[in-house]
């Protein structure tokens, strides 16, 4: 199986490439650092599988068509996972127009341009599946994350009304969204993060999820289950809660 990994220089994304390795896949991982691919890379020598290495700015519709082209000419994607994200925790008197185009270009429109470049073949082929990974920060609005919790909140949005179509063209489009994971991302935060999870063990939730048949992957259930729970409260309640965080 052929494996597309975009944003896979760290955290969630480079222990998946590793993990597909693992299982004797072939993986092909992107991401703008080809220095931080090139270790992730060497670190899988030793697995069954092969970790390939191809840049990409999602941020640069040339860069994601080239790249994806480059590898469907080693053979077709079977399996997309669109991960690429940035995020800064921003206060309310930081906020920027600046802030959200660099958060949306990434995290919304750098997912979408991957996911176009990839549909077309796999639709021609009723075959293949595109994970989109968003967060529970998508759930519901959460302060500091004005742009990226809504960013995320975008990508189910995308997720949830691709699925239907897709699945009727024979395209399997799933949805992961991780709580807290530890990656250089969250080393960010300066607030205590509840059931913070290992990069690996994330990796291998995604893995099996998307190995079963359910629509939607996200973990660990003991906290997103609890944030399920909130958005479903009225507003004043739910306002009230979100204040206190």
């Amino acid at each position: 199986m052929n494996v597309w990994i975009a944003g896979a220089s760290s955290g969630i994304g480079a222990a998946l490439a590793k993990r597909y390795a693992s299982d004797g896949h072939t993986v092909f991982i992107s991401a703008r650092s080809v220095d931080k691919l090139n270790a992730v890379a060497t670190e899988a020598e030793a697995l069954t599988g092969e970790i390939k290495v191809v840049a990409v700015d999602v941020t640069d519709n040339a860069s994601v068509l080239a790249a994806v082209a480059e590898i469907q000419s080693a053979g077709r994607i079977d399996v997309a996972v669109l991960n690429a994200g940035y995020y800064e925790p921003i206060e309310l008197d930081a906020l920027t127009l600046e802030h959200f185009q660099n958060t949306y270009d990434v995290n919304l429109h750098g997912v979408i341009r991957c996911l176009l470049a990839v549909l077309p073949n796999m639709r021609a082929e009723s075959h293949g599946q595109i994970a989109i990974v968003s967060s529970v920060s998508g759930y519901s609005g959460l302060p500091r994350a004005a742009a990226y919790g809504s960013s995320k909140a975008a990508l189910i949005n995308l997720a949830e009304s691709l699925q239907p179509e897709c699945q009727a063209a024979g395209v399997d489009v799933r949805l992961i969204n991780p709580g807290f994971v530890k990656s250089p991302l969250t080393d960010k935060n300066s607030f205590e993060m509840p059931f913070i999870i290992e990069a690996d063990e994330a990796a291998d939730r995604i893995a099996n999820g998307l190995e079963s048949k359910r629509f939607e992957v996200h973990f660990p259930k003991r906290f997103t289950l609890w944030l399920k729970l909130l958005k479903l409260l009225p507003y004043g309640l739910y306002l009230r809660l979100t204040k206190r965080l």
